[in-house]
């Protein structure tokens, strides 16, 4: 049913936490797993480190990280490193690799009227080419 799973990742505790729903998911429908991780620049006004995924090496590194977390249960991995706006590269992302489905934490940011405009996961929902599971 879906041949093909993307996966963005960041350094939050709510991807962390959907990987196992991946891995689940991978391993039930013999999926082929996509990794993406987004280089996005620091807003003006926002800590530098607060962000986290400003830097290439940053992004590498959490893509060869979770690459061995997959690795070690058996699961091939495929990694993409994109610069950009996330949602958009997102969804540009899972109709170039054909995704029948995105997995994405979500930190529940989008459930308030302000929030929804700030909301990576509401904006992927509202785009995305292809099925989007959010894990909470």
């Amino acid at each position: 049913m879906f041949k093909t799973i993307l996966f963005p990742l960041d350094r939050s505790r709510e991807a962390r936490d959907a990987a196992q729903m991946v891995a689940d998911l991978v391993k039930i429908h013999q999926s082929h797993l996509v990794l993406l991780s987004v280089v996005e620049k620091t807003p003006p006004g926002q800590d530098h480190e607060a962000h986290g995924m400003d830097s290439p090496e940053a992004v590498a590194k959490l893509l060869e990280a979770a690459q061995a977390v997959f690795s070690q249960q058996g699961i091939a991995t495929k990694t993409i490193e994109r610069e950009g706006m996330a949602s958009f590269t997102i969804c540009d992302v899972a109709d170039e690799v054909n995704a029948d489905l995105i997995v994405m934490g979500c930190r529940g940011l989008g459930l308030t009227t302000e929030g929804a405009a700030e909301s990576v996961t509401a904006r992927v929902i509202n785009l995305s080419p292809c099925p989007v599971l959010v894990v909470p």
